[in-house]
Order: structure tokens, then sequence, then C-alpha cells
């Protein structure tokens, strides 16, 4: 049975869709991985198209943008085929996320370094907790040290919420990559965002195996 990850989070610009894009490229070599993209905005699916013509060989990743009333069946479908699964969830709480968050082995909430990002987390966290699923906040184009950070980190470890220790960035190797179909760990191997990346995905394989 795969490894669902569902990544959800209510305010836009969070980084998502990157997040989802960037752990599905690091986890592809040697599994096999496939992408749910349920949020209107295809945006995942968008970076999987211009993904599917790049020129040079890489690690296939598997997409499916099947919502509504079929979404259970593609979920059961999608982990017994794969090794694990990685979701992109509408920017609201409703039916289909829902359902993305109670199939997850791991629900991930990107928020940048703000108050309105980490208030916007709240009903997620309470939806993971009602459907007793595990849950980290990821601090998403986060500078290195700033009081902002500090002051969002106390306030979440305040209200109760687990967050990664490892952080990600305001770095545009992300953007550059997620441009060319790519995860930064591709375009980018030896960067501090790929180092940043990696970080992320070893403390999600402790936390899942």
């Amino acid at each position: 049975m795969a490894l669902v990850i569902t990544v959800a989070q209510q305010k836009g610009g969070a980084g998502k869709t990157m997040l989802a894009a960037n752990l599905a490229a690091a986890m592809a070599t040697g599994q096999r991985v496939c992408l749910l993209d349920i949020d209107p905005q295809r945006s995942l699916t968008r970076w999987h198209e211009i993904r599917s013509r790049y020129a040079k060989p890489i690690p296939a990743i598997g997409l499916s943008d099947v919502s509504g009333w079929r979404l259970r069946a593609e979920l059961d479908r999608l982990t017994a085929s794969h090794d694990a699964v990685i979701i992109d969830t509408p920017p609201q709480v409703d039916t289909e996320a829902k359902l993305a968050i109670r199939a997850a082995g791991l629900v991930l909430v990107p928020l940048q370094p703000s108050p309105p990002d980490l208030w916007a987390a709240q009903a997620t966290v309470q939806l993971a907790k009602a459907e007793g699923r595990p849950l980290r906040l990821v601090l998403n184009r986060a500078p290195a040290s700033s009081r902002l950070r500090t002051q969002v980190e106390r306030e979440a470890a305040a209200a109760g919420y687990d967050i990664l220790g490892s952080t990600i960035g305001n770095r545009a190797g992300f953007a550059n990559a997620f441009a060319q179909g790519l995860g930064v760990t591709e375009a980018s191997p030896k960067s501090q965002a790929a180092d940043e990346l990696r970080a992320v995905l070893a403390e999600i394989e402790k936390l899942t195996t």
C-alpha cells in the first residue's frame, strides 16, 4: 500500500503545489510515484505536462486529476499501484480535501513565516486531528532567521502545532526548476535549495517509516 502525502493549505501563495512537485521529483528515483491534482487551478497538472516534454531522460511520475464523486475509487486505485501518492488539494476544506486528508499517511501544511499563513492552517490542522491523521507544518520561503519567523514558530508551538525542523528558503532555484517541469533536486542537485528539499524529505521519511 502506498504512502499518501496530502499537501493542504487554505491560503494562496504558500507554496503548496511547489512542495508537492518537488517531493514527487525527489522521491521518483527508485519509487513509483503518482501525483493526484484535485486543486481546481490544476497548476500541478501543467507542471507535469511540461515535464512530459523534457528533452532528457528523467524519472517517470504518474499523474491523475480525477476528482468529485470518483475520487475515493481513484485513491484506492493509485495506492494499490504506486509506492507513494502525493495529493495537491483545493484551497478550502471541502469534501474532496476531507477525503484526501482522511487517506493521508502524513498531512503537510506549507506556510510562509507570517501570522496570516499560520491562521489559515487552523482548519486543516483541526480536520487532520479529527481524522486522526499525523500533520506537520512546513516553513516555506523562510529567511534563515528573522523576528517574524521566530514569532510564527512560537505561535505554532503555543497552539500545539507540530512543525518540521527543516525549512525551505526563498530561493529562485525552486521557481526555475518548476518552470522546466523539474524538481530542484533534478535541476540543481548541488544547490542549497536542493539540500533543503532533501532535508525536508528525510524528516518525512523518518515520520512515515
